[in-house]
């Protein structure tokens, strides 16, 4: 076995309705002062009103900031920076989906003044250290309360990673009841975004691990049977927690063994589209897996049996990839996503530019199976529209 590095974060509260313990293991962290990271809608909804009240009845302070919006530009995060300054906090809360969560990393780094946004992005970039970190997702899809990157939109189309272990957090609350609220569309598309984080990890070629392999399957068996029934029957909590808890297992492998060129190409669908993360990778899923398969096929054979349980699957592990294929396409329909890019108002002459952008994702793209060139950037685009 090949020497490895395996990075987790150190403690997950799991349970229907832990999410108002939040007070509690903040305090037991010495925390006094909170800012929580969040978005309009979680306030709209009430969904922090329980942790509000524990955090008050630990006699903790709070500054609530809630104009986190997806695909975060560096202007909410630096607006954030101001005003968890001028509150003078001294630890961070990441309360609602990736975007808020990952500001709420930056924020816990950059709140210390010792480095700029700008000098922070690559990898292991951080030199100093950090306040500490709560995250509680409400989504079941990105895992980044389990992961040490944060995603943050540096211009108009285009986007930059923090990758560092500085990033991961102190603690994570996994509340289920949190995700019972969110429409079926946001339920797959996210559902199907933690699932690409478990198979790209599973067949990254860089860093890929037994820890991280243990946790993509088990992540995998979580949601392949229970992304139907979390889409179909929103208020069935035994389907939402399973969704949930397979999601940070995701998040936890492919912190470890990085995902690559599905999310290379889903990145520019979201920058010049604002078309949602989960749904961008899910668009492109079966293109790529076909892509990968004269590289992965053995790999995508062993995930097979998982993702497809009780299917007689074909013994040439090519015909299991492209049956794999179908399967996300097929997927993607039943729970009602789009499936074609000409779906999402993209013209046919953007996919050169498209495969462009996509290109300029080299962190990810070295983790891919097979060598992607932007001739078969653009191929895979084509087939995707």
């Amino acid at each position: 076995m090949d020497s490895f590095f395996y990075s987790a974060v150190s403690d997950v509260l799991v349970g229907a309705g832990t999410s108002t313990q939040l007070g509690d293991l903040a305090a037991s962290m010495g925390i006094q002062r909170a800012l929580i990271v969040t978005d309009p809608g979680i306030i709209k909804f009430g969904l922090l009103d329980g942790a509000v009240a524990n955090l008050k009845a630990n006699n903790i302070e709070l500054s609530i900031y809630s104009d986190v919006i997806a695909d975060p530009p560096e202007s909410v995060v630096m607006d954030a920076v101001s005003s968890a300054q001028a509150f003078g906090c001294d630890g961070v809360i990441g309360f609602g989906g990736g975007s808020s969560m990952d500001v709420a990393k930056l924020l816990a780094v950059l709140i210390k003044g010792e480095q700029q946004l700008s000098e922070i992005y690559g990898v292991d970039q951080i030199s100093g250290g950090r306040l500490p970190l709560i995250q509680v997702p409400t989504t079941a899809g990105t895992g980044s309360e389990a992961t040490m990157v944060s995603i943050i939109t540096t211009g108009e189309t285009t986007k930059a990673g923090v990758v560092s272990r500085t990033l991961l957090a102190d603690k994570v609350i996994l509340d289920a009841k949190l995700t019972l609220g969110l429409p079926p569309t946001v339920t797959a598309a996210t559902g199907i975004d933690a699932m690409v984080h478990a198979i790209e990890a599973y067949t990254s070629v860089r860093l890929k691990n037994p820890l991280s392999d243990m946790l993509a399957r088990e992540a995998l068996r979580l949601m392949a049977s229970n992304i139907s029934t979390a889409v179909k029957q929103g208020d069935n909590l035994q389907a939402r927690e399973a969704m949930l808890l397979g999601a940070m297992l995701a998040g936890q492998a492919f912190a470890n063994a990085p995902v690559a060129a599905v999310h290379a190409l889903a990145y520019p669908l979201g920058g010049n589209y604002h078309i949602p993360h989960g749904l961008s990778n899910s668009l492109v899923l079966p293109h790529v897996l076909r892509f990968n398969a004269p590289a992965a096929a053995e790999l995508y054979a062993e995930l097979a049996p998982i993702i497809l349980p009780g299917t007689t699957l074909p013994s040439d592990p090519l015909k299991v990839s492209e049956l794999l294929a179908e399967h996300f396409l097929q997927l993607a329909a039943d729970l009602g996503l789009q499936t074609k890019l000409s779906e999402m108002n993209i013209a046919e002459s953007d996919l050169p530019k498209l495969a462009e952008e996509a290109m300029l994702q080299q962190r990810l793209l070295i983790n891919n199976p097979r060598e992607l060139s932007l001739d078969d950037a653009l191929s895979i685009y084509q087939q995707a529209f």
